[in-house]
């Protein structure tokens, strides 16, 4: 039997609604994959075990449709998305060439890093790009995607629960490295493939990601920015954004949230 009033795992008045039907999530998402990819076990799956380079375009759609999945569908829906990454994860381990470490994508070391970071980046894009999060809806935000990840395996005494706590987290971790792989994952990201004409399109959401990445993640990578093209890129990205989400209108996963939640 369906349950057609499901909110699934949030639901209208939570604060993952309000993120992540943003425009400007896909710039956190970048910031994401950089950061990310300065951990060389967590670069060392990604570069053993999928097509980043060949397909980035089908691992972005993947990693969207998860959250989606997570934030807006159902219970069951959120759950089978969850399902089918704890299913991958389980065939992801080998040995990391740059620390010689073995790794497996059910640690739950990098799966804290994993979750943390895209919190972490998500909060930062909203609050630079698309408008005001108050520390209060930080905190909520990251209490409330805490089932998702203990969906994912992460232990739930492991993840944390307010914004505070994933700073910290962040703060203490050693041992970040920018190795061949995670540059060419670099280049991946600001220079995806796409036809000749659409390239300057992405030259916006590129220096986006560039000013909102963390100091010590732009030092590794030798990425520079100027301090005064913030102000002006965040009023090009927030207007864009809006033109963007006003031109496309509401994603259908979202509408069929809403209407679930209406009924």
């Amino acid at each position: 039997m369906t349950v057609t009033h499901d909110q699934g795992l949030f639901g209208p008045d939570s604060v993952a609604w309000r993120l992540h039907a943003d425009p400007v999530m896909l710039i956190g998402g970048m910031r994401a994959l950089l950061v990310q990819a300065l951990e060389p076990r967590a670069m060392a799956g990604v570069d053993q075990h999928s097509k980043f380079r060949e397909d980035p375009w089908g691992r972005l759609q993947r990693t969207t449709n998860f959250v989606m999945a997570t934030t807006y569908g159902t219970t069951a829906q959120a759950e089978a998305a969850c399902a089918r990454v704890r299913s991958v994860h389980r065939r992801i381990r080998g040995i990391d060439p740059v620390t010689g470490c073995a790794y497996s994508a059910t640690d739950p070391d990098l799966l804290l890093w994993i979750h943390a970071v895209e919190l972490d980046s998500f909060v930062t894009a909203y609050r630079a790009y698309a408008g005001t999060l108050s520390d209060i809806d930080a905190d909520r935000y990251v209490a409330e995607m805490a089932p998702v990840a203990e969906l994912c395996e992460l232990p739930r005494d492991m993840s944390p629960m307010t914004y505070g706590q994933v700073r910290d987290y962040l703060d203490s971790v050693a041992g970040l490295h920018v190795g061949d792989a995670t540059r060419e994952a670099m280049r991946v990201v600001f220079f995806p493939p796409m036809p000749l004409p659409l390239r300057p399109l992405w030259v916006l959401p590129a220096t986006a990601t560039i000013a909102i990445l963390p100091p010590a993640a732009r030092r590794l990578y030798g990425l520079p920015w100027f301090g005064p093209a913030t102000i002006p890129t965040r009023i090009n990205v927030f207007a864009l954004s809006r033109l963007w989400r006003a031109v496309r209108g509401t994603p259908p996963v979202i509408r069929d949230a809403r209407a679930r939640a209406a009924a």
